[in-house]
């Protein structure tokens, strides 16, 4: 799994489905957290035409395939496990080519399922999900994600 995420940060683009602008949700902290490093992120979201983080206000868009370059944007999904499988149909379909599904505490609060895992580590170039990373609830964008950037950017320059 650490392959794969380091392989979701080499892309040049980013975008959250599930994004919100209720600071209390991971789909907030998430976007927040790509805006912190100045990442280029794309909040999706069916519910609002931008989010605001910080002094930044992201244009929203409402489905995965609204994406304008889908096929240079690693995609984090924090939607509920019903959603997460559509998603991941949708993003296949668009280009996208690595995704990171977000856990939970416990199983309800995951935004994947084992059907969702198992077709995303299928069907996708990279696929980040499921128990270990670094925190106790599994593989972690808000956990995992700097160790992933600093890996991508080791390669990148040569050095591993």
């Amino acid at each position: 799994m650490e392959a794969a995420a380091k392989t979701f940060f080499t892309s040049p683009r980013y975008a959250v489905a599930g994004a919100s602008a209720d600071k209390s949700k991971f789909g907030y902290k998430l976007l927040a957290w790509y805006d912190a490093r100045q990442l280029p992120v794309t909040p999706v979201t069916p519910s609002r035409p931008s989010i605001s983080v910080a002094a930044t206000d992201y244009a929203a868009v409402s489905s995965v395939a609204q994406l304008e370059l889908p096929a240079e944007t690693s995609l984090s999904i924090v939607t509920q496990p019903h959603i997460t499988l559509n998603i991941l149909r949708e993003a296949k379909e668009a280009g996208i080519s690595c995704v990171w599904m977000q856990p939970g505490r416990d199983r309800p609060r995951r935004s994947f399922d084992q059907q969702a895992l198992e077709y995303a580590k299928q069907e996708f170039k990279a696929a980040v999900g499921g128990n270990d990373g670094r925190g106790g609830e599994g593989w972690c964008v808000l956990v995992d994600g700097d160790n992933a950037i600093q890996r991508a950017k080791s390669e990148k320059q040569g050095n591993l």
